[in-house]
This record gives C-alpha cells, sequence and structure tokens, in this order.
C-alpha cells in the first residue's frame, strides 16, 4: 500500500470515496475538493493499492476554539474513510498518522477529531486511535 498527498487532480477520486462516507453525490464535491487539495491549510491523502485508492483522510488546520485543545492552531481530521474490503489491515491508521505527521509539520501540536454522537463505529474507532473523548454536545438552531 502506498500512501500519498492528493492533488487537485485528484478530487474525481477524493470525492469517489467521500460520498461512501456522507451519502452525497460525488460530483457536488469535487470543487471542495479541489480547493483543499490546493490550499496550504488543508491537506488530502490517499490509500493506493495496486494503482486502485482504497482509503482517504482529510485534514486541516483549526484556528478557531477546538474542544478539549488549548493551543492554535490545531490538526484536525475532517474525515477519514475506507473502503469496506480493506478495513481492519491498518489502512486508516497509516492515513491516520500521515495527518499527524502533517499537522506536527505545520507547527501544530494538538490534534483533534468529531463525529456523530451516534456514530459509534466511528467513536470506537477514535478511541483506539488513540483520540481521548474531551466533551458530547448537542447544537441547536432555529430561523428567526
Amino acid at each position: 500500500m502506498e500512501l500519498r498527498r492528493a492533488l487537485p487532480e485528484d478530487s474525481v477520486t477524493l470525492s469517489r470515496l467521500a460520498s461512501c462516507m456522507f451519502s452525497t453525490d460525488a460530483e457536488e464535491l469535487v470543487d471542495d475538493f479541489t480547493k483543499l487539495t490546493a490550499s496550504d491549510e488543508a491537506a488530502c491523502f490517499l490509500a493506493v493499492e495496486e494503482e486502485r485508492a482504497i482509503g482517504f483522510a482529510q485534514c486541516q488546520l483549526r484556528h478557531d476554539y477546538v474542544e478539549g485543545c488549548s493551543t492554535s492552531p490545531v490538526g484536525f481530521l475532517e474525515g477519514i474513510y475506507v473502503e469496506p474490503s480493506a478495513r481492519h489491515l491498518g489502512v486508516a491508521r497509516a492515513l491516520l498518522r500521515t495527518c499527524e505527521d502533517w499537522a506536527r509539520e505545520s507547527g501544530c501540536t494538538e490534534f483533534a477529531s468529531d463525529c456523530e454522537l451516534d456514530n459509534t463505529a466511528s467513536l470506537a474507532w477514535h478511541l483506539h486511535a488513540g483520540f481521548t473523548e474531551t466533551n458530547r454536545t448537542i447544537w441547536f438552531a432555529k430561523k428567526l
């Protein structure tokens, strides 16, 4: 397996993988990934096996307050996905380490992530990967 930083020309591949995670049409994500892969504030990484992308991770620098962190910027895992056939083989862990290395090289001393309250699989993965749960919240909004 090869891990490599994604480039703007990988946006279609990233979008395909992300659409599996977000249940969104891949075409709607292409522009977002084109911008992210060209940004100094973000990075996307691909896990490639036999010339086929089997997973990706997206991380960025967050300069606003990040729950449980006391420094800025904080490296933040925005999303990570591995195709079902490649799970439990260390792909996600390798992608995470690559994101952490990128954040460290970007001057961060803390790294964070989040997941939905009901996403027990993601919670278990985060805890297994060395994250510590810092808080649980539910946000509210209403139109005025």
